[in-house]
């Protein structure tokens, strides 16, 4: 089957990836921006996955006309971008640049809401891939939590927002025990509880 990640970016090149930016460039960046935080929603952990048929009514209430398949190609080349920029753990200023150097021409407006919006969100992506990668070649051993009210964290960027500190330990392959800390969003947070619980019911039919 082969890497997911390659399969996606492999789709993408054979479709032109000049004519995914050339459409993603149509959107207003106000409509580029509610697209990126569906993506970027569902990269967190806050949604089960991205809803393109909403995606396609907010374009075509904002007389942007694309078909199926460039709409699809538009969701995959942002979540490719965000995904693979979250694993790399770039900075928004990072990941502009990768863009703007990429060869394909994009107007200065579309740069400036994907280094917003990664800006307040990447590292929460960065966050929930490390989870997601230590639990799936990890075991758990124990996990504690603790809510607190952020002042000033890189993660939480509203001033008195609530946020979850998450404590994993867990037995890497080798035998040794490790523990990481992670900072969640309330919602974020939420959602992880209800895949664990859900990933624990179907242990116990196994």
């Amino acid at each position: 089957m082969g890497n997911p990640v390659i399969n996606e970016l492999l789709h993408v090149c054979i479709s032109g990836i000049g004519d995914v930016v050339g459409n993603i460039c149509r959107l207003s960046p106000e409509l580029l921006a509610e697209t990126c935080q569906h993506i970027l929603m569902y990269l967190q952990g806050q949604t089960r996955g991205v809803d393109s048929a909403e995606i396609s009514d907010r374009f075509e209430r904002a007389g942007v006309r694309l078909d199926h398949e460039d709409l699809q190609k538009i969701i995959r080349f942002l979540l490719l971008t965000f995904r693979s920029s979250g694993k790399s753990n770039l900075s928004g200023d990072d990941l502009v640049s990768r863009l703007d150097d990429s060869g394909n021409k994009w107007p200065k407006t579309s740069l400036q809401v994907v280094h917003r919006l990664w800006s307040e969100h990447g590292a929460l992506v960065h966050a929930q891939q490390e989870v997601q990668a230590m639990l799936s070649i990890s075991q758990l051993v124990d996990m504690q939590w603790k809510l607190g009210m952020a002042v000033s964290s890189d993660t939480c960027r509203s001033l008195n927002s609530p946020y979850v500190t998450l404590l994993l330990k867990v037995v890497g392959p080798s035998g040794n025990i490790s523990q990481r800390s992670f900072e969640m969003t309330i919602p974020q947070f939420q959602n992880f509880h209800k895949q664990f619980k859900e990933m624990a019911a179907a242990m116990e039919t196994v």
